[in-house]
C-alpha cells in the first residue's frame, strides 16, 4: 500500500468567506434606499443564519442580497437550505437558513457506487462525512475528478477534493 495515492471527496465550505459575505450583506443593507428605515438584521449562528426583516418582500430582497455576495466569495448556493418566511413578533417575519455541511449518507453511497462501477482500479470507503478514495495511479484519481465535478448537479451539496497524496 506504499504506492498508494488518496484524496477525500468533502461537502464544506470556508466560514469566514461565509462571515465575509455576510457583513457585506449587512452593509449593503444600511446603504440601500429600499431598506430605509425598515428593520432587517441578519444573524449567523453555530449552524444556521436567521434573517429577521419588515416584510416577505424585504426577506426576498435580503435572500438575492445573500446569494449574490456568497457566488462572488466563492461560496456555493448549495451550502444554503432556505427555510419558509414565517411571522414573528412585532409586525415582523423570520426566515431560519439552514447550513449544509458534510456529504449525506446517499450522496457518499452514490459516489461508492460510481468508483465501483466506472472505476475498477480505484477503492473507496465512506468515512464518517466524506468518502476517502484511493489508488496505485494518480491519472485515475484526476479522472474521477473530473467525473465528479461534470457530474456536480446532481448532488444535493457542493463537492470539494481534499487530502490529495
Amino acid at each position: 500500500m506504499a504506492g498508494d495515492v488518496s484524496f477525500d471527496v468533502v461537502s464544506d465550505f470556508d466560514r469566514q468567506e461565509l462571515v465575509n459575505a455576510l457583513d457585506q450583506v449587512r452593509r449593503e443593507i444600511t446603504t440601500r434606499f429600499d431598506f430605509k428605515g425598515a428593520k432587517a438584521d441578519v444573524e449567523l449562528g453555530k449552524d444556521e443564519i436567521t434573517l429577521h426583516t419588515d416584510t416577505e418582500h424585504r426577506a426576498a430582497a435580503i435572500k438575492d442580497l445573500m446569494e449574490t455576495k456568497a457566488l462572488r466569495r466563492g461560496l456555493s448556493l448549495k451550502i444554503f437550505d432556505w427555510g419558509t418566511v414565517e411571522p414573528a413578533g412585532g409586525n415582523t417575519v423570520r426566515q431560519v437558513i439552514k447550513l449544509r455541511r458534510g456529504l449525506p449518507e446517499d450522496a457518499a453511497k452514490r459516489i461508492t457506487k460510481l468508483i465501483r462501477d466506472d472505476f475498477p482500479k480505484l477503492k473507496g470507503s465512506i468515512q464518517g462525512d466524506a468518502v476517502r478514495v484511493s489508488g496505485k495511479s494518480k491519472d485515475d484519481l484526476q479522472r474521477l475528478i473530473a467525473r465528479l465535478r461534470t457530474d456536480a448537479d446532481d448532488y444535493p451539496v457542493a463537492l470539494q477534493f481534499e487530502n490529495y497524496r
